[in-house]
């Protein structure tokens, strides 16, 4: 299983350009063995809709469904160990919350994490596609 970053995960499924064949790739080639989500992922894009940061085709409670029933998604909850270990990351990483749970996801899941988010990517605290 790989866990997909927010962005990553929008891009895929309103297949946008901004995924590159490389990520649509990567995506494809985990699809059998699982594409974690992260719930604060589903926090996120709610939020961005929210603020008017993004824009959906669907109703964001039904677009997070549709996105969530994707072949190889797999929905990741967050557990109090994932809770956790988002406040004792090693090493320095940012202070964005949704940033510090997604990292903490993959961490306690022992999957890479595909992003392109240049503070994640950069932080050697966890694997990364």
């Amino acid at each position: 299983m790989i866990v997909l970053d927010t962005h990553v995960w929008v891009w895929w499924v309103n297949q946008s350009s901004q995924l590159t064949p490389e990520l649509q790739r990567t995506i494809r080639n985990h699809q059998a063995t699982g594409l974690g989500v992260s719930m604060i992922s589903c926090w996120e894009v709610a939020k961005l809709v929210e603020l008017g940061r993004l824009q959906l085709t669907l109703p964001t409670l039904d677009w997070l469904n549709q996105a969530l029933a994707y072949e190889g998604v797999q929905q990741l909850d967050l557990t109090v160990p994932i809770l956790v270990e988002s406040t004792q990351l090693p090493g320095a990483f940012h202070r964005d919350p949704a940033d510090q749970m997604i990292v903490a996801t993959a961490r306690v899941y022992g999957a890479p994490l595909l992003t392109v988010d240049s503070k994640i990517v950069n932080y050697p605290h966890v694997m990364t596609v």
